[in-house]
């Protein structure tokens, strides 16, 4: 099945503490059905330190939210979309923003 989200693509999110922010997609991990969100879904996480990072302590990282937990961003309004699939006029298969229409994939 072709991914409806990928790597690169702006999304918002539409659940959860981090509800209406948007971000860009850093991570996809389809065999557990979530994405890494740049600057969204912020934790803290206890690092011990080593050889590349030999202060350590407590660092903020995001963490992966659900694949339904976040929506495309609509090229043309900004606004949160369905994913949709067809075919161009050149014979390929391209993602489709829902809500205008508009091919993601260019």
């Amino acid at each position: 099945m072709a991914a409806k989200i990928k790597k690169g693509d702006t999304v918002i999110v539409i659940a959860g503490k981090d509800k209406g922010r948007s971000g860009q997609v850093v991570k996809v991990l389809p065999s557990e059905n979530r994405v890494v969100v740049a600057g969204v879904n912020m934790v803290k996480r206890h690092v011990k330190p080593s050889m590349t990072d030999p202060n350590g302590g407590v660092k903020d990282q995001e963490a992966a939210l659900h694949l339904s937990n976040v929506a495309l961003r609509d090229p043309q309004s900004g606004q949160p979309t369905r994913v949709g699939f067809k075919i161009n006029d050149k014979g390929l298969k391209v993602r489709v923003a829902k809500k205008s229409g508009v091919e993601i994939d260019v």
